[in-house]
């Protein structure tokens, strides 16, 4: 009789940490499972962020250029953008034509005493660009897309010649 006992307290006790070493190893495998999650979703924002600096880089190089001579040359070609400094690329760029979407004629007074360079005082234009851009991240092919508008101060003959209406 306490033979039996004993085997059947055996045989709970190894019943009940068998039911823990389940429960333990299930706790394991979920912790692991949302630090992966984490660490993904982490990466996924790490590369949302980059590409939209790449974007925003690409957009601003064609800001600083004179793209209202020729918009469609900015779009010619992709951009390619290294943030890490191996001469590679991590993400290329491409640029929509810049596109002129409202031009606003200026009423400057007479006697204003600043005066624009190539601008006569009935020819200067307040243009209004949309600039589209898409980035693309080389090795996994994520992308954003990121649209900036800027204004530009135009004379009419350079209006006339790239901005319709």
């Amino acid at each position: 009789r306490e033979n039996s006992r004993r085997a059947q307290r055996g045989a709970v006790t190894i019943f009940v940490a068998m039911i823990m070493l389940l429960m333990i190893t299930v706790l394991v495998l979920a912790a692991y499972t949302l630090s992966t999650m984490n660490l993904q979703a982490a990466g996924n924002a790490q590369v949302r962020q980059e590409a939209i600096a790449a974007a925003n880089q690409v957009i601003e190089r064609v800001i600083d250029s004179s793209f209202t001579n020729n918009p469609s040359a900015a779009a010619n070609a992709p951009y390619g953008v290294d943030f890490d400094g191996d001469t590679l690329d991590d993400y290329t760029v491409t640029l929509q034509v810049p596109d002129c979407v409202r031009a606003t004629e200026l009423a400057i007074p007479l006697g204003y005493s600043v005066t624009l360079g190539g601008l006569t005082v009935s020819s200067a234009w307040l243009t209004i660009w949309e600039l589209d851009a898409r980035a693309t991240e080389a090795t996994t092919g994520a992308s954003v897309r990121v649209l900036h508008g800027v204004r530009v101060l135009l004379s009419d003959a350079e209006k006339t010649a790239v901005c319709p209406g």
